[in-house]
């Protein structure tokens, strides 16, 4: 094995290990901590300096997205004029692998003084911010990554994963779900899925129709036209079918010799699948892998349009 290889993994393993000691720390200062955020009329707010503070604004980031407000205040700006930021009914994390952190402890006094609930994420239970603090939640490491023990390498995951087993925690027990979690991300893929419907997103101009008494080659004509890779055929303005590629590859198959003098009606598919322009592209999408299908015909009271899988 390489050095390099070596190195790697060796740290991953250490890190590994560590976290896994974790899980004897969660215990009932955890459970409280859970139940002091959730009874708090306001948000959390995350303190750290340093590394820490990197992985404080990432957990405030995850609570934010996983309905526990939240927000991450520098502590050497909030000394500066910031901690107007923090309100009474707040709740403040302090984080500070050593617990004797200046600029955190500095700002230990206004906390307490403004009637804040603390929580101190540190990895010393005898240090002067877990003392301080109303709760301590134990994010001790025995060994960093770090070959020196001296760059937050274990430490700084610790304090991660026990921030994310608080934010799960809180979202599990608040009862989040998919649909609260799009309102934050409506710019991702799954606020698109559950906030946008079908209207939204339909193709309605130049759909590909045709007459059931259309002839074979002027279907293919029109599908060729489409970006679709279907025609709608149509009874005067009632859908009568739909044919596919799928269907003139399979219509050429069963009748070769007579294939080109077949009329759409022949061909169609008569059971084609619809949905309402109302419903959700989560619907839609789930609808069309359960079918295993990639259109669906848009439908109120007539055709009005075409979503396709890779619309959603």
């Amino acid at each position: 094995m390489s050095r390099v290889l070596e190195i790697g993994r060796r740290v991953v393993q250490i890190e590994r290990d560590e976290i896994s000691n974790l899980i004897s720390k969660i215990d009932k200062n955890f459970e409280l901590a859970v139940e002091t955020i959730l009874s708090s009329k306001g948000k959390v707010v995350f303190i750290g300096m340093g590394k820490s503070g990197l992985i404080g604004k990432k957990i405030s980031a995850t609570f934010s997205s996983t309905g526990t407000p939240s927000i991450f205040l520098h502590p050497a700006e909030g000394f500066h004029g910031d901690l107007g930021v923090v309100e009474s009914h707040d709740t403040a994390i302090l984080i500070s692998n050593s617990g004797e952190t200046e600029e955190v402890i500095r700002v230990l006094p206004y906390l307490k003084e403004n009637g804040n609930r603390t929580i101190a994420f540190s990895g010393k239970g005898n240090s002067t911010l877990s003392k301080n603090c109303d709760i301590y939640l134990d994010i001790s490491v025995s060994k960093e990554a770090c070959p020196l023990q001296l760059a937050p390498t274990s430490s700084t995951t610790a304090t991660l994963v026990i921030g994310d087993a608080l934010a799960v925690a809180l979202m599990e027990i608040r009862g989040f779900q998919e649909e609260n979690f799009a309102r934050f991300h409506p710019g991702g893929s799954l606020g698109k899925r559950l906030l946008l419907k079908v209207s939204d997103v339909m193709s309605s101009d130049n759909l590909p129709i045709c007459e059931k008494s259309s002839s074979i080659k002027s279907v293919i004509e029109t599908i060729s036209k489409s970006r679709f890779g279907l025609v709608v055929v149509l009874e005067e303005k009632s859908i009568f079918g739909v044919i596919t590629d799928g269907d003139i590859r399979r219509a050429m198959e069963n009748s070769e010799e007579k294939f080109f003098s077949l009329s759409a009606y022949q061909v169609a598919n008569r059971n084609p699948k619809t949905i309402s322009p109302k419903a959700k592209l989560s619907e839609a999408e789930e609808f069309m892998l359960e079918k295993k299908i990639n259109s669906l015909l848009v439908v109120e009271e007539e055709l009005i349009g075409i979503i396709q899988i890779y619309d959603i």
